[in-house]
């Protein structure tokens, strides 16, 4: 009798066809779920390979460590399906196992359980897409770690210049926090769930693992509020000639903080009562992941909208310009599609209904791009803001001035220079700080 498959070489098989996007604690503690539920069965017959012998000739009931086969009488064939945790890292449903009842025993399970459930050993694609993911991994790591120095940067300056303080800038910062938020989110959880597949630590620390998955959900659905708010304000700015921004501010703060916190508690809820099911990193319930995908894809399609409306928009104002150069308006509006699709996530449309077969695709353009994004919207919207580099010139000066009062070269710098500190500090003592911010942040919509 030849010996059997070793049920964790067909798991470590399985889950390096897989793609290592299924957890092995995960595939284990299903495993034991089967095992257990095997072993209560197999007592309430009051035989199997419990210790008991059977009450009658025949093949007892028995676990071999992957799937349970029943009490059966000699010269019968049992058929079982594909054990669970095969199927959780194929993703295939279809496939059966074989056993004969002899007057020895037991026969060996035929065809072999990597065959039958889907398992190919030799396929040499499965080690390319492995490879394809440690490169995204290195890609989106490097990204977020970018995006995350350059979003606390930025953070930092629309935070010190108080004249850079209003609506605009500060529905910006809040955008950068949940930039900020969405890496750090990343790399807890890959440092969680990716940090050990032993056996031994499989159930350390599963109540903080789901926690940490929470709050990686929340963090993703904030991101994308924010980016809702960025598109509903500067619409509401364009369509709407008076509102008040101090009261639409507080309802943004709300709608980007507050209605994510609503959903993913409601996924928590519905997870931990219908799919308790590992560390919630896996979604095998697309209904129940339908309570934060449906959202996410609706606030991207609404943002889709302004973010055409408003094109339509500054189209419509560019042409009424009387500046006579019809190339120039075409320039001008490119510019400001080019700055609003960062802004607004408008490239995330292009995957929002992919399909199956496009999932390769679409991590590559959602983890290795997309964490990016934050590096590229804390580039245009404060590293390249004429008003930030304008206060940061002026904060530069004045030190410069201070440290080194008698360099005759900074006082010819100052003197050649587009503004005189002396002129611009009596005209700014003219207006109150809260009129200068407001004229600041005025100048530029756009």
């Amino acid at each position: 009798m030849r010996p059997s498959l070793s049920p964790l070489l067909v798991l470590a098989c399985a889950a390096h066809t897989a793609g290592a996007l299924t957890r092995l604690c995960d595939v284990l503690h299903v495993l034991r779920e089967e095992q257990d539920q095997c072993l209560r069965e197999l007592s309430r017959d009051g035989k199997g390979d419990l210790g008991l012998e059977p009450l009658a000739p025949g093949c007892a009931g028995l676990w071999d460590n992957m799937s349970c086969w029943p009490s059966s009488a000699p010269g019968q064939t049992v058929e079982v399906e594909c054990p669970r945790f095969l199927r959780m890292l194929t993703r295939s449903r279809n496939g059966s196992l074989f056993r004969n009842c002899t007057r020895d025993g037991w026969s060996e399970t035929f065809p072999r359980p990597d065959l039958a459930c889907g398992v190919n050993v030799n396929d040499s694609s499965n080690e390319k897409r492995h490879a394809l993911l440690l490169k995204l991994q290195v890609m989106y790591t490097v990204g977020y770690s970018s995006s995350l120095a350059v979003l606390l940067v930025a953070l930092s300056i629309l935070c010190a210049f108080r004249r850079l303080h209003c609506t605009r800038n500060y529905i910006h910062m809040h955008l950068f926090v949940s930039f900020i938020l969405r890496a750090l989110s990343n790399f807890i959880k890959d440092a969680v769930l990716f940090s050990s597949d032993d056996v031994t630590y499989c159930d350390a620390h599963r109540v903080g693992c789901k926690l940490v998955m929470i709050f990686f959900q929340y963090c993703i659905m904030a991101n994308y509020a924010w980016l809702l708010v960025e598109g509903l304000y500067l619409h509401t700015v364009l369509v709407i000639s008076f509102f008040s921004e101090r009261k639409c501010l507080q309802g943004f703060v709300a709608l980007g903080w507050g209605s994510p916190a609503i959903f993913v508690t409601s996924w928590a809820i519905t997870r931990h009562f219908l799919e308790d099911v590992g560390c919630w990193d896996i979604n095998a319930n697309a209904s129940i992941w339908w309570v934060i995908r449906g959202p996410v894809i609706i606030s991207i399609l609404i943002n889709f909208v302004f973010f055409i409306n408003i094109l339509r928009i500054l189209m419509r104002k560019l042409r009424t310009q009387e500046t006579g150069n019809e190339i120039d308006h075409y320039k001008r509006l490119a510019k400001s599609t080019l700055l609003l699709i960062p802004l607004f996530g408008v490239h995330y449309i292009v995957f929002a209904f992919s399909p199956e077969d496009a999932m390769e695709v679409q991590l590559f353009f959602e983890l290795a791009l997309g964490s990016f994004q934050g590096l590229v919207v804390a580039v245009l919207y404060c590293f390249l803001n004429g008003e930030v580099q304008l206060e940061v010139q002026k904060k530069w000066r004045q030190w410069h001035l201070q440290e080194f009062p008698l360099r005759p070269t900074a006082l010819n710098s100052f003197s050649n220079g587009t503004s005189d500190p002396t002129h611009s500090t009596k005209a700014s003592n003219k207006a109150s700080p809260s009129e200068q911010s407001q004229g600041t942040c005025r100048a530029n919509i756009i």
